[in-house]
């Protein structure tokens, strides 16, 4: 069997496109993959039309033990490389609120580019095929790496991890890039679910359960101090908790133990607002609120105030639920868990890795690259750009 300068273990977003890129710059390169089905995770994402990537991206816009690690990758790679290319395949796009760009059609339209451009740059594929051993050998002339697989044995003088994190573990991920890590001595930074919804004490979310359902908008945050994350988005109350866009995004920065903070009419001064309608006269301070949330919820998060007269209310009464409602303090127990989250937070230390190259400092010839590398995107394309950036990046660097 020849030896391969490349082997890429995993064959999502960030393996096809660092495959494609070592092929074009003349590498043999071989690529492999578990699943029977190639990317699954583009196929469901963005509800079916991938949201591949974002107008703006910075380093801002991600969770890292190291945050500057990843600057380097994304000036290299740029959202507008990655429109260039979509545009040479034909593909037609749109752009959604806060520059999210869409597929107009179909995730396939992404998954057949990356297939495509990886076979123009002759790259080999072995899939499905499992890999259970890997080991490096030193001569003193070269260095390889043998993957024991179900296929036989692949020999590479080179190999890029790219198999993802624990999300959605139904869909075939697996720890195998952050046990391999750890085998050759890399540090790991924790992994656990993030871009997930949260979750809430049965008896404490018991009063809330027929919200289930409903949305709307609220900013969303989380610590403290002038730096402390927020975001305004939707949020939706589930039969167990929260969910949507603002606690998704949230959730990346949520400590277990620590509360979440929403505001619950973003754009209104509350407390000024109650005040002044106090003097207006004959008003319900359930039909007041309802100008801002949905009945359902006035009536439920009122109670028997709902229909009290705003003027026969005390005005610390309403300065005290003025107060509440800017920031409605929630202690959640937990998460959905990694089946339903959208990504892993953590993975593969950024310290161990070469910013430009994503190889391991200690480990000539391994890469690591995408989502098992601890650097975790926002809800909004900011993922998949880092999986073109980050494979970019390898395979330019790849000697």
């Amino acid at each position: 069997m020849p030896v391969f300068d490349v082997a890429v273990i995993g064959a999502g977003a960030a393996g096809m496109m660092c495959a494609a890129v070592a092929g074009q710059r003349g590498k043999r390169v071989v690529l492999l993959d578990h699943a029977e089905k190639l990317a699954e995770k583009i196929r469901i994402s963005g509800g079916g039309r991938c949201n591949f990537t974002n107008r703006v991206v910075k380093a801002e816009h991600f969770i890292s033990a190291n945050p500057h690690f990843c600057k380097s990758a994304l000036a290299g790679f740029t959202p507008q490389d990655f429109i260039d290319l979509v545009d040479r395949h034909g593909i037609a796009w749109h752009e959604k609120h806060k520059g999210q760009l869409f597929c107009d059609q179909s995730s396939e339209q992404i998954i057949d580019l990356l297939r495509k451009e990886c076979v123009d740059a002759g790259v080999q594929w072995m899939m499905p095929c499992a890999v259970s051993e890997v080991k490096r050998t030193d001569s003193p002339h070269t260095q390889e790496f043998v993957l024991q697989t179900d296929q036989g044995i692949v020999k590479c003088h080179s190999l890029v991890i790219a198999t993802g994190g624990l999300a959605i573990p139904q869909l075939g991920a697996t720890d195998f890039g952050l046990k391999l890590a750890r085998e050759f001595g890399l540090k790991v930074v924790e992994p656990r679910p993030a871009l997930v919804p949260l979750t809430f004490n049965g008896e404490q979310w018991r009063p809330l359960v027929d919200l289930a359902g409903l949305a709307l908008q609220a900013v969303v945050s989380t610590g403290s101090g002038r730096h402390a994350p927020a975001f305004m988005e939707d949020v939706l109350f589930t039969h167990k908790g929260l969910s949507g866009p603002g606690i998704l995004q949230i959730s990346s920065y949520w400590q277990p133990g620590e509360p979440i903070a929403l505001d619950l009419a973003p754009d209104s001064d509350m407390e000024a607002l109650l005040i002044e309608a106090k003097a207006g006269g004959r008003q319900q301070l359930g039909n007041l609120l309802a100008n801002f949330w949905p009945k359902r919820l006035s009536e439920q998060w009122l109670g028997e105030l709902a229909t009290s007269r705003i003027a026969d209310l005390p005005d610390r009464t309403l300065r005290e639920l003025a107060a509440r409602i800017k920031s409605w303090s929630v202690v959640p127990n937990g998460t959905l868990g990694y089946k339903k989250a959208e990504v892993m937070r953590g993975g593969v230390d950024t310290r161990e890795l070469d910013q430009r190259t994503m190889q391991a400092k200690a480990v000539p010839g391994l890469y690591f690259i995408g989502e098992v590398v601890d650097v975790t995107g926002w809800l909004g394309g900011y993922n998949f750009q880092w999986a073109w950036s980050s494979a970019a990046a390898c395979g330019r660097g790849l000697t």
